[in-house]
């Protein structure tokens, strides 16, 4: 585990950390939530208070709060997210803020959480805020849902369209880069597959940063090859749904 250094971050990729506001229905709508197994590996047993940052409209925070037992506050600064995430899950707290600055107290969190955000914080000031926020011992839990390649052709086929040009595809990304005072990263994955539709899928490719950040011409393009697929892959052709493969990749670390 190391940090960041000083210029971890450019211009595009500081755009594209705040672009998904602009497309929170697609968000909403086709981004999938994460498999049970796969959360109940991030909860440590004893964890009352948890703190998902970078929430966005849920997705992992509406996992955590099915659980039962647990008190989940939301962080996530984008108002258009946030208001998604609020009216979903009212029984989560939900505020405005930053993985860097989130505004909570001090040792107020048993576990803090992440769900495909993490890539998007600065590594080092984000590292710091968590520990500032966990009780001793607490746990920060990070985790991603990338389409699993490999697996079906049709499948692949569209993880080319959605990632071609993409210049910041963090969807093979190793160990998450944290600062100094977490242990070592306990590793697992979850495969699993999720029933899509066509119209989903596209807002899948809708809700995608690298395409957010398109020039309309160019965004209607890509999302026209996807539109295209469905209509012409022999395995999906004739299809009203088709099984999308997943891995969900998980890492857990405590304080020290």
């Amino acid at each position: 585990m190391t940090d960041g250094g000083d210029d971890w971050r450019g211009d595009l990729h500081r755009a594209r950390s705040t672009s998904f506001g602009r497309s929170v229905d697609a968000y909403a709508a086709a981004r999938p939530s994460y498999p049970g197994d796969a959360v109940a590996w991030l909860v440590p047993d004893d964890a009352r208070d948890v703190v998902d940052l970078g929430a966005g409209t849920g997705k992992l925070t509406a996992g955590l709060a099915a659980r039962g037992g647990l008190r989940v506050t939301a962080v996530e600064p984008d108002d258009l997210m946030r208001g998604v995430l609020a009216a979903a899950l009212p029984t989560v707290t939900a505020v405005s803020g930053t993985a860097e600055a989130t505004g909570l107290p001090d040792a107020s969190a048993d576990l803090v959480t992440v769900g495909q955000a993490w890539h998007w914080f600065d590594p080092l000031p984000a590292t710091h805020e968590v520990r500032r926020v966990l009780r001793p011992g607490g746990r920060l839990a990070l985790v991603w849902n990338v389409v699993l390649e490999g697996e079906l052709d049709w499948a692949d086929a569209y993880f080319e369209i959605v990632h071609r040009g993409d210049t910041l595809d963090y969807s093979r990304t190793q160990d998450p880069v944290v600062g100094p005072g977490l242990g070592p990263w306990e590793r697992a994955s979850f495969a699993w597959r999720r029933t899509i539709r066509p119209d989903e899928l596209r807002r899948l490719a809708a809700s995608r940063s690298h395409l957010i950040a398109m020039s309309p011409p160019d965004r209607d393009a890509l999302l026209a090859e996807v539109d295209a697929l469905w209509r012409t892959h022999p395995d999906l052709v004739g299809r009203e749904w088709a099984e999308l493969p997943y891995v969900t990749r998980c890492w857990r670390a405590s304080t020290t």
